[in-house]
């Protein structure tokens, strides 16, 4: 590794011992604990080009922090440069092309408050803290997934500084393999300092369905969630789970920490259209509780970021599913009777419509056949639990395999403990396609603290 010297930014430097060293070296996930030699928090994109050139010249590992949000914690290394993109929020948007452009270092939150005057959204994450980068460049699955597709989808431009320093555009007319591949490859290709994307007409009032049921009929009724949302209108986006009330103020004390299973959607549509739509996720048996309302798309966007505060202890792991049967769902409700934490949720996302319609070969992402995604988030606050609440996830994760052709979702891929066979499984006939494209703008793997694709040597 070579030796840290000064770097002059318009920005500000960090180093070891500064006052903001340790908050600035923190992200989300509170079990990830790296200590970078220098943290480059970068005011434009000279910055960016100028810490680009300084971890190369000095032969300095290089991470890349937008939101600081990702579960697997890339976004910061030890020993070497975090490019910090945070300061970089500016977002503009054009009401007449309904487009948005949104720097690197913007949360969904930014954007979704910058859009919803004029009704539009663009499809993003559902907890408004995320970063839009990272989500963004691994797919990105919104509300409205089923509706307007991934966020990779309703990407028009990319601008990115790449390895050797340069400033691109990436889009369908400008470096059109570039384009490609940072639809769903991941951060292996540059820093990505801005996104422009296509925004849809939605909110500011949409209907969004949330019913909670018994946790011991889970099985019985994510058959039933299944058959419900099978064949629906695209405009119905919905999941299903498993999950433990909070003890919040809202929810009476003798439910606290009660598990619960639950029927979610949303439509993406006139809200009185929507109550029709999404009434069979409220009629699958005797609810609990029905939180099914008329609400802003804003207030929805950002409802479950009291449930995943920066500082827990997260270990995520998904699996697309090729079909969710009876012995599938058993597994589900076996293994999620058995969590080790009340905080932790275990998801069913539907996908299909929108997303189902893009070929594997017209984005890097690949292969878009499976109709649900199974994600179990692990969440808990004792590093002394770190151990039971990893196996559980794991365990949970290998069990689920025989129902999955093997493909991963980077945003919800653990510690990327799989590594290089997760990317070949994930990518399929893209991979090669990839490697090309890594091959011919990041040749010495500068941009390696991701799900990696290896150049050619």
């Amino acid at each position: 590794m070579g030796t840290v010297t000064t770097i002059e930014l318009r920005g500000r430097v960090i180093r070891p011992g500064d006052h903001d060293y340790d908050e600035a070296r923190r992200v989300w996930n509170g079990m990830i604990d790296r200590h970078p030699a220098l943290i480059a928090r970068c005011a434009d994109v000279t910055d960016v080009v100028a810490a680009v050139h300084h971890a190369r010249e000095h032969d300095l590992p290089l991470a890349v922090r937008g939101g600081g949000h990702n579960v697997s914690g890339t976004a910061v290394c030890d020993d070497g440069i975090v490019i910090d993109l945070s300061p970089m929020r500016e977002v503009r948007v054009d009401p007449e092309r309904r487009t948005v452009w949104a720097q690197g270092g913007c949360t969904w939150g930014d954007v979704d408050r910058a859009t919803q005057p004029y009704g539009l959204a663009v499809a993003g994450g559902v907890v408004s803290e995320t970063g839009i980068a990272g989500l963004t460049l691994a797919g990105g699955y919104s509300y409205q997934r089923r509706t307007h597709g991934m966020s990779i989808d309703n990407v028009v431009g990319f601008e990115i500084v790449t390895a050797d320093g340069r400033h691109l555009r990436a889009s369908a007319d400008d470096h059109p393999d570039l384009y490609w591949a940072l639809r769903g490859g991941g951060g292996n290709f540059g820093v990505v300092t801005a996104f422009e994307y296509r925004a849809q007409p939605l909110g500011p009032e949409v209907h969004h369905a949330l019913v909670f049921y018994p946790a011991e009929r889970g099985a019985e009724l994510m058959a039933a969630w299944r058959d419900a949302v099978e064949g629906g209108p695209d405009e119905v986006t919905s999941e299903a789970g498993f999950w433990s009330f909070p003890a919040a103020p809202e929810i009476p004390a003798e439910m606290h920490g009660m598990p619960f299973f639950f029927a979610s959607g949303l439509y993406a549509g006139p809200p009185d259209e929507g109550e029709r739509a999404l009434r069979p996720l409220r009629e699958l048996a005797e609810p609990l509780m029905d939180g099914s309302a008329t609400t802003t798309y804003l207030e929805l966007q950002s409802s479950l970021d009291a449930f995943f505060p920066a500082g827990r202890r997260y270990y995520w792991k998904g699996r697309y599913l090729d079909r969710l049967d009876g012995e599938g769902i058993d597994l589900i409700a076996e293994r999620a009777a058995m969590k080790p934490s009340p905080m932790s949720l275990i998801i069913v996302r539907q996908l299909g419509g929108a997303i189902a319609r893009v070929p594997a070969d017209a984005t890097a992402f690949g292969d878009r056949s499976a109709p649900f995604h199974l994600s179990v988030d692990s969440t808990w606050e004792s590093p002394e639990h770190d151990e039971e609440n990893i196996a559980w996830t794991r365990a949970f994760y290998e069990d689920a395999r025989r129902f999955s052709s093997g493909q991963v979702y980077f945003n919800f891929a653990g510690l990327l403990e799989e590594g290089e066979a997760a990317v070949r499984e994930s990518y399929g006939q893209n991979l090669e396609r990839l490697v090309d494209v890594k091959t011919a703008y990041d040749p010495e793997n500068a941009f390696r603290f991701n799900a990696n694709i290896t150049p050619r040597r």
